[in-house]
């Protein structure tokens, strides 16, 4: 049991994860662009783990490099995550303990939505990486949609099937939905944690129905690094990718969503967005100037004088 009257750094190292004998994979092309020039931004991430922040140069996309492999993932999530999170921030933080926060969520996303699902007629959604299943129940009973919770942590599945929904343990990358189609699809605080953000949004825009709805949201790197003055406090094994919204907006389009609605969530963190399915635009990517600003910004924050 964690005792979380110790530091932080005692916390962490307490736990029963050795972060250095994981199975990792090099990534050889970015997952937005294709191309294979980086810079390395970090080299160690916010619970002092050595792992190592790229980005591309040419489109600004920040990941994980080395990055863990799905099975080892898929092990962390089942046993790691929640004590690493909860070691992190000095509380017990697990599948009962969070679901108040996430029915504040809920209703803050519900009447984000509110607009294109009241009277919409779509009836089907799925919620991936829909964690305890609060999210999915609230907008379930809102707007009356018949919904699904895919998720990899079994602890968490398992409270999900208590609301009566349907429930798939799984990384949404070995999910196979076969022919079926739903009418909204949702990624609530969960596109951060995906292995491969472009295959999935290319996966997700083949199985929703042509006048459905995507909503996804990010952990806005920049904020993340701005609010901590510190690149490293932005950065944490568990989540692969580190979006802006130029590359968000950019991955959106390359897969064929248009944006009809941009939210700056109340944390100041978070970044929100309702989308339709669209004609795919392949070359879209950050510009030039905003890559530039990017790599600028990270380096500025990383050397400015701090105060005493």
């Amino acid at each position: 049991m964690t005792d979380y009257s110790q530091p932080r750094a005692a916390r962490i190292a307490a736990l029963p994860f050795d972060f250095t004998a994981q199975p990792t994979r090099t990534v050889e092309a970015c997952n937005l662009c294709g191309r294979s020039t980086f810079v390395v931004l970090t080299h160690r991430d916010r619970y002092g783990y050595p792992a190592q922040a790229h980005a591309c140069e040419f489109c600004g996309l920040v990941f994980l490099n080395p990055v863990m492999t799905g099975e080892a993932y898929g092990q962390f999530y089942q046993g790691t995550y929640r004590p690493l999170v909860s070691a992190y921030h000095g509380r017990l933080i697990d599948a009962q303990t969070m679901q108040g926060e996430q029915q504040e969520y809920a209703a803050d996303r519900a009447g984000l939505l509110a607009p294109f699902l009241k009277d919409s007629g779509l009836k089907t959604l799925l919620d991936i990486g829909g964690s305890t299943g609060v999210v999915a129940h609230h907008l379930s009973r809102v707007f009356g949609l018949e919904a699904a919770v895919l998720d990899p942590a079994p602890l968490e599945v398992e409270e999900a099937r208590k609301f009566g929904l349907e429930t798939i343990t799984a990384l949404v990358e070995d999910y196979d939905p076969g022919t079926r189609r739903f009418d909204v699809v949702a990624l609530f605080q969960t596109v951060d944690h995906l292995l491969d953000v472009g295959g999935t949004l290319a996966r997700i825009r083949s199985l929703i129905n042509d006048n459905g709805l995507l909503f996804v949201d990010i952990v806005d790197f920049r904020a993340a690094y701005l609010r901590n003055w510190s690149v490293e406090e932005a950065v944490k094994i568990d989540h692969p990718y580190y979006l802006t919204q130029e590359t968000m907006r950019a991955y959106l389009a390359r897969t064929g969503f248009e944006v009809v609605r941009t939210d700056y969530a109340g944390d100041h963190l978070h970044v929100s967005y309702v989308c339709r399915p669209s004609q795919p635009r392949a070359g879209a990517v950050p510009t030039v100037e905003v890559i530039r600003s990017l790599f600028q910004e990270v380096r500025y924050v990383q050397n400015a004088p701090r105060a005493k």
